[in-house]
């Protein structure tokens, strides 16, 4: 099996995983991770989602900015992004979060776009700014109704006096 088998088998593992045994888990991703053929990138990022895993949002912010800087691009590129606004969010630091989920795409089709506009959601309605959060959320929402979708995206744009918020909005 190739590490990245490994990293997957393991993180699959994570919602079944006790919380008295979590620490060996994460024992384990670090062995997997800390072998010379994972790319620096690569490392940062794992150690990034690890230190998430355990509450400690303050250290996984520089890890995930650490991959990024180290070129971690595509769809883990998309993941750290996600999870680097989500950690600064929960430091307080929603305008950060904003800021980075906003230059983020919601049109790359990889699974992520939904979660690039939920998160940005949310840091919107930290900062008091529901009402455009909701109409992020419902633009992204009517691309997955079987009906109303033409009508969902009025409402929504409706809802902010015929514009899209700034930033989060799907396509």
């Amino acid at each position: 099996m190739s590490w990245q088998e490994d990293l997957e088998r393991l993180w699959a593992r994570l919602p079944t995983v006790d919380p008295d045994d979590f620490g060996d888990l994460l024992g384990e991703v670090a062995l997997i991770i800390d072998d010379p053929a994972v790319p620096a990138d690569v490392r940062a990022f794992e150690y990034g989602c690890a230190y998430d895993s355990t509450g400690r949002s303050d250290l996984a912010i520089s890890k995930y900015q650490q991959a990024l800087d180290l070129g971690l691009a595509g769809y883990q590129g998309r993941r750290a992004k996600i999870q680097l606004a989500s950690s600064l969010r929960n430091l307080g630091r929603s305008s950060e979060s904003v800021r980075i989920l906003a230059a983020e795409s919601t049109s790359e089709r990889d699974g992520l776009d939904d979660a690039v506009v939920v998160f940005c959601a949310l840091a919107l309605s930290d900062l008091g700014r529901e009402r455009e959060a909701v109409v992020a959320l419902v633009h992204a929402l009517a691309e997955h109704l079987p009906r109303y979708t033409a009508s969902a995206h009025r409402y929504a744009d409706a809802l902010v006096a015929g514009k899209r918020p700034d930033g989060c909005q799907p396509g």
